[in-house]
């Protein structure tokens, strides 16, 4: 790619030399653009072999817990786009097919006369949702990328998605289409009685001459009073940096209110002067950022054309950890949002491609591994996972993430959800299991964790100042001590697992490792009456599947040992692992399954937890107990899935498919996941997809977008030569 700032910007060239220059730019752009669009549209023309799959919600944005917009009906243009919990926030898109205006996101706006083109098909990929529309003369496709490409932090990082809007003529005439699209100020502030300033400017004046056409090609809004960090909790939005619309070159923008540059764009194809938002009410005129684009239809039916739309937001800070404001994580690159937008502009093609390549990659192993129904749920799961984190620039230059427990308590760093959600990062990105890692690990070693057990989380996003869950920092009381502690070590140990060697991160955090060992060593066999991960089913004594994760985690702090040269150490804990193991057998049988609890005969539960003596590699219980279990799970399954235990109907997909992982042949393994693909496919509530949901009816519970849906990826670390293709990807990135 071309550098435009450095080959456009020398002050000694005359104006006439960059003008020359930039023409010629433009023209190698657009020539490349037809090229890659023309292969992107193929591509997408050829993929759509599952199109009747009908997801709970549409991904459309997904950047951040903050940042994450979703279609939750069947058509985009059935409802407005909202955010994860419910809020709107509207997105508009139209088209103008030879005079003539159509809308393609988003119901039909007060006051405009605009009917909905007819959505033909839509397919969910990991970064990308592509919906094509049939429309006079011509087809329409709408792309949706948010290009959360792991092994890439950069790109990662940058808080943009594309909007890619493009046509295939349909009937060999040429056709003039005009494309618009408008965000509303509700993306910038918690409810719409706030009020919000607007701004225009030339973000590529440099690169972008006056005579290449159109207006200030960079929007923004945010709110007026700018609260920065100060709201916290769970069912809130960001209200603090702005948001950017932006697109390409010769495209036409304004500010103003919804109504007004809808109608007008609708009845001739143009936008109002721009008007001054400066302490509007949201609520008051509905302000919205709006840009329009004509693409031209070909006579050659073959020759797609597209355009683009860049949707971003500068939240200015991420979180504030330990009582510090840390910056989100793109400012490694630069301080100024504008060059993120520059930047996302100038590598939309590459950027594009890199993300077909990458999903394209990923779903035929997810096929691969689990068969079509699975890689639908993972391919739905993805950015679900990756938007319930947050990833923030480290005092010294590192990546830390924090994962928010959306819509549960709104907890920052929760260990029972970055346990749940890791195996997305495992499998993909090492750097992100540690920066998930890293802020509990330090958090823990400080001097005011004074417990002998692992923390829960670390406090209320966006403030990771310390645990508040249970008796955070004060009391034992309601803590998840076993829990917890085991699911840091067998995380770390999944790390070097992976990676096939040892990690400064268990390096440096030994003797913390080590002293949660010690605790599960006392108190995993046969835990006292305490919370685990599954804490809306209440507290519980002598849980087996807790069991089973305790031993499992003090194998695991052996495993990381003996990675470490740590012979003796190793040699001793595996061995106690192993003698618990036997004991657990015997204490955990009840006919043909293990029981709920080591004193509750004729009761049963998943023993998802058990999945980690696969991924390890510790071989610690005997093969015919996973055998047995999934034979006897089978005969428990209801319409829409395997319940999480005997005491209730509901269930959790992240748990259901560790379960599932625990099946020795893929017909077991689909019989367990198929239904929870049937539920996402059939369920009436339409949210992002829930992990607890009811396995009779298809009803969601209160669960939606949380970062736990990584763990749906489990499956890909059941097969060693599947993660390490993976984690070698990894590292040559």
């Amino acid at each position: 790619m071309i550098d435009m700032k450095r080959a456009i910007c020398h002050p000694e060239r005359s104006e006439g030399s960059r003008y020359r220059e930039s023409l010629a730019i433009s023209r190698f752009f657009a020539a490349l653009r037809m090229t890659v669009i023309a292969l992107v549209f193929v591509t997408t023309l050829i993929a759509r072999g599952d199109e009747k799959f009908r997801a709970p919600a549409i991904p459309l944005i997904t950047h951040d817990p903050y940042f994450s917009i979703w279609e939750m009906s069947d058509r985009l243009t059935d409802d407005w786009p909202k955010h994860w919990t419910g809020a709107t926030q509207a997105l508009c898109g139209m088209v103008r097919i030879d005079g003539k205006s159509y809308r393609f996101l988003g119901p039909k706006p007060d006051g405009v006369s605009v009917d909905a083109l007819e959505q033909k098909s839509l397919k969910i990929w990991p970064t990308r949702t592509v919906a094509t529309f049939a429309a006079p003369g011509v087809e329409l496709e709408v792309t949706f990328c948010s290009p959360l490409l792991p092994n890439d932090l950069t790109t990662f990082a940058r808080p943009v998605s594309y909007v890619f809007v493009g046509q295939r003529n349909a009937d060999g005439k040429p056709h003039t289409v005009e494309v618009y699209l408008d965000v509303s100020a509700e993306i910038a502030v918690n409810s719409p009685d706030q009020t919000v300033d607007g701004a225009r400017e030339d973000a590529y004046q440099q690169a972008v001459p006056c005579a290449a056409g159109g207006d200030p090609m960079l929007l923004s809004l945010g709110s007026s009073d700018q609260p920065v960090l100060k709201r916290g909790g769970d069912g809130v939005r960001i209200d603090w940096g702005r948001a950017y619309l932006s697109g390409e070159y010769a495209s036409h923008t304004a500010l103003g209110n919804a109504v007004d540059l809808r109608r007008q764009f609708v009845t001739d194809g143009t936008l109002p002067p721009s008007r001054t938002v400066k302490g509007q009410v949201v609520q008051q005129g509905w302000p919205v950022m709006a840009m329009t684009r004509t693409i031209m239809g070909f006579k050659d039916p073959s020759i797609p054309d597209k355009t683009f739309f860049l949707v971003g937001y500068d939240e200015d800070y991420a979180v504030e950890y330990l009582g510090q404001k840390l910056r989100p994580y793109w400012r490694k690159e630069t301080d100024n949002f504008s060059d993120v937008i520059f930047k996302a502009y100038s590598y939309n093609e590459q950027v594009l491609e890199g993300c077909i390549k990458f999903d394209e990659s990923l779903m035929a192993d997810l096929k691969a591994a689990g068969g079509e129904q699975y890689a639908q749920l993972a391919a739905l799961c993805y950015r679900e996972a990756m938007a319930g984190h947050g990833l923030a620039l480290s005092s010294d230059g590192r990546p830390l993430m924090f994962a928010k427990e959306n819509s549960s308590n709104g907890c920052i760093g929760t260990v029972d959800v970055i346990y749940p959600a890791a195996p997305i990062f495992l499998l993909l990105s090492p750097k992100l299991v540690e920066a998930n890692l890293a802020p509990v690990l330090e958090y823990a070693e400080l001097p005011r964790w004074k417990w002998s057990f692992a923390p829960h989380d670390l406090g209320t996003y966006p403030h990771a100042n310390g645990q508040v869950y249970g008796g955070g920092e004060r009391t034992e009381e309601n803590q998840m001590p076993v829990e917890e502690s085991a699911n840091l070590i067998l995380l770390v140990a999944g790390l070097e697992k992976g990676l096939q060697g040892p990690t400064k991160l268990a390096e440096n955090h030994r003797a913390l490792l080590k002293k949660w060992a010690d605790y599960l060593l006392v108190k995993g066999l046969d835990p006292e009456r305490q919370l685990c991960t599954d804490d809306f089913s209440g507290h519980l004594a002598h849980n087996v599947n807790l069991s089973v994760k305790a031993i499992l985690g003090i194998a695991a702090y052996g495993q990381i040992c003996e990675t470490h040269g740590d012979h003796a150490e190793a040699t001793r804990y595996l061995d106690e692992a192993k003698q618990m193991a036997k004991k657990w057998v015997a204490m955990a049988k009840d006919g043909d399954h293990t029981k709920l609890a080591f004193d509750k005969p004729g009761t049963w539960s998943q023993k998802y937890n058990l999945v980690w003596d696969r991924v390890l590699g510790l071989n610690l219980f005997p093969p015919e107990i996973a055998r047995n279990e999934i034979a006897f799970y089978k005969t428990k399954l209801n319409k829409y899935g395997l319940p999480l235990d005997n005491r209730a109907t509901f269930t959790k997909v992240d748990w259901t498919v560790w379960t599932a992982c625990l099946s020795d042949n893929q017909a077991d393994f689909a019989a367990l996941v198929n239904p929870t693909v049937r539920f996402a496919n059939e369920t009436p509530d339409r949210v992002p997809m829930t992990d607890w949901y009811q396995t009779d009816t298809g009803h969601a519970m209160s669960f939606r977008a949380r970062p736990v849906a990584g763990g749906v990826f489990m499956k890909m670390l059941c097969d060693e030569k599947m993660w390490h293709k993976w984690i070698d990807a990894s590292k040559s990135n």
